[in-house]
């Protein structure tokens, strides 16, 4: 951990959060003070601590009785057949339990949402029959899928983790950034016809076999009109350094190892000179030392890129696994300053590190400011960094008194993203969750290896918590059957409107589910094509009025654990007939365009003018 003094500048909290906050604290000091808060950190040596009792819940809440929605799994039948590999063979080496990811893009440019798969492989020599590649499939337009992977180059073996897909070249068609154990590939999209490998052409460095990257994203930091990349490196491993190390669950032998027993590295910041990359990390500024050993603090697993203070310009939020969390802001000059402890986001609220993993970032609607989820491991809530005014930078962690800590801390959480459930206007959370090691309840009962998803759904300004954990009572059981959770996103797969959801199992079958019934809230949705802002329009910001409210939304990259979700911004009208007015801020740009009032279930497609 960094020598580095966790001091905090919060604004005060609303005075509803404010006496639920405090009466969060009673109940945790009747249940047993400090026991609840202490982090169960990843065990080396002995075996696993069972789990903290957890807190009665506050209040119960019955807005969820509202929700009409159910997620229906239909990976059969939407010609879906991959599976993950992940090359487990028994010597459990820890990249083996940390894949794989998957990628919402229209790769044809035909307007319906495709789908990719990242697979990992296994090691030199112990992999039999033919190996794994990654998996395309292209969407008719109906929510079915045939897979092209062979056809458009894909079938190509090596052992990834994570993709961003973003048009790097500037052609109007999407590429493909890979990370992975081994070194980054990138794709270059031959105007739908075909994948052709360009990393080194591109000018992206071989950095060994043992290189480890992980979440990735693409981002214009510099505003001159190109995609510029940013990806995490986990940390500094190699089966050697692996297997050196005598990781033991007792009466179980050896375990997965937990990252405080590697050493920490640098994330990658590549800015784009016109088509070719030169890695600017350094000189940017998102290299992060510890300040007691002088060496690489990082172990970077998740990313998501947002204009956090709303001057047009993005800053850069990573997940670290058992190190602090970092917030690059970027300072308009080509660089970047980290203030991740001084704006509250980089540790818990007693100042201690959390095992994190995806991550996402949203304005939470009118009046509630904005906040960055991250998904922590089991036995550590889920984080909701929160900060009530849309454009100040530091943010307090709400998460047990806006719902979603306490029923978040048994599970180890990897993908998580916001998305609108129900189209009513307001953010709700998704989580995949999965534990890494397969025999952990043989040690510890209250665990399983598989673990359902969680599904958060935002209640609005009125209700005593924000968020309220949805099960299959109101979603059906579908989507809530255990699997081992780790990338995830959403797409309207079916063009109805509303957002289903991929999933990708460690070693497991991808799922994909239909949302039925979530478009009854009637919605807007807008694909942004940049001309002198990036092609994607990445970093574009869009405020709708709706009902006499405003409402704000940004286009990404990257999100939730190794994925990448869709490139269209939908907004829910919670049943209100149009968006009275709509307006873009284009990338670099200081003026909005105004697209006047837009009808509920209309899908635009706004051209830069």
């Amino acid at each position: 951990m960094s020598s580095a003094t966790h001091t905090e500048t919060r604004p005060p909290l609303s005075p509803r959060r404010g006496a639920l906050a405090a009466f969060a604290l009673v109940l945790i000091a009747v249940a047993g003070g400090a026991v609840l808060w202490h982090r169960l950190s990843r065990p080396s040596q002995a075996a696993y601590i069972p789990a903290p009792e957890k807190p009665a819940e506050l209040v119960p809440q019955t807005g969820a009785a509202r929700v009409e929605v159910r997620f229906v799994d239909i990976t059969e039948a939407a010609g879906i057949r991959f599976r993950h590999t992940n090359g487990a063979r028994g010597k459990k080496l820890l990249p083996e339990t940390m894949g794989g990811g998957c990628a919402f893009l229209d790769f044809d440019r035909d307007g319906d949402q495709d789908l990719l798969f990242v697979n990992s492989c296994g090691w030199p020599g112990e992999e039999p029959g033919p190996p794994p590649t990654q998996a395309l499939y292209e969407n008719d337009g109906r929510g079915r899928f045939g897979d092209v992977t062979v056809e458009k180059g894909l079938a190509v073996t090596f052992y990834g983790m994570g993709v961003a897909a973003g048009d790097y070249d500037g052609d109007g068609w999407d590429d493909l950034f890979f990370t992975g154990v081994g070194g980054e590939r990138l794709f270059r999209n031959a105007e739908g016809k075909r994948f052709e490998e360009t990393t080194a052409a591109a000018g992206i460095p071989a950095e060994g076999p043992h290189a480890w990257s992980t979440g990735a994203a693409f981002l214009d930091f510099d505003l001159d009109g190109r995609l510029d990349l940013f990806f995490c490196r986990y940390i500094e491993w190699s089966p050697e350094i692996d297997l050196a190390q005598a990781f033991q669950i007792t009466g179980l032998g050896r375990a997965y190892g937990p990252p405080q027993n590697f050493a920490g590295t640098h994330s990658r910041l590549y800015r784009n000179a016109g088509g070719r990359f030169e890695d600017v990390s350094e000189k940017a500024g998102v290299r992060v030392l510890n300040r007691l050993t002088g060496q690489p603090m990082g172990k970077g697993l998740g990313v998501a890129v947002h204009d956090m203070d709303e001057d047009g310009w993005p800053e850069i939020s990573v997940a670290n696994d058992t190190v602090q969390n970092f917030l690059f802001v970027n300072r308009r000059d080509g660089t970047f300053e980290e203030v991740g402890v001084r704006s509250g986001f980089a540790f818990d609220e007693l100042g201690k590190t959390r095992g994190a993993m995806g991550i996402d970032w949203t304005s939470l609607g009118p009046g509630a400011g904005k906040a960055i989820v991250v998904g922590n491991f089991s036995n550590e809530v889920t984080a909701l960094y929160r900060s009530d005014d849309p454009r100040s930078i530091p943010f307090s962690d709400d998460a047990v008194a806006e719902g979603i800590g306490n029923p978040s801390r048994k599970y180890m959480k990897f993908g998580v993203f916001f998305f609108d459930l129900d189209l009513d206007g307001r953010p709700d959370i998704f989580e995949a969750n999965g534990h890494l090691e397969n025999e952990i309840s043989t040690v510890q009962a209250e665990q399983s290896y598989a673990q359902p998803v969680q599904v958060f759904w935002n209640a609005g300004p009125g209700a005593l918590r924000t968020f309220e954990a949805l099960g299959p009572a109101q979603l059906g059981p579908d989507i809530f059957r255990p699997v081992v959770g780790r990338g995830c996103a959403y797409a309207d797969v079916d063009s109805d409107g509303d957002l289903d959801v991929a999933l990708v199992p460690n070693g497991g079958e991808a799922r994909l589910f239909r949302n039925d019934g979530g478009d009854g809230g009637g919605w807007i949705r807008l694909k942004l094509e940049g001309v002198r802002a990036n092609r994607n329009a990445f970093g574009a910001r869009v405020e709708a009025v709706i009902g006499g409210e405003t409402r704000r939304a940004q286009l990404q990259s990257g999100r939730s654990y190794l994925s990448q979700c869709e490139q269209s911004i939908t907004f829910g009208l919670g049943g209100l007939p149009r968006a009275d007015k709509v307006l873009v801020w284009w990338p670099g740009e200081q003026e909005p365009q105004d697209l006047g009032p837009i009808p509920s279930r209309t899908f635009r497609v706004v051209r830069q003018p």
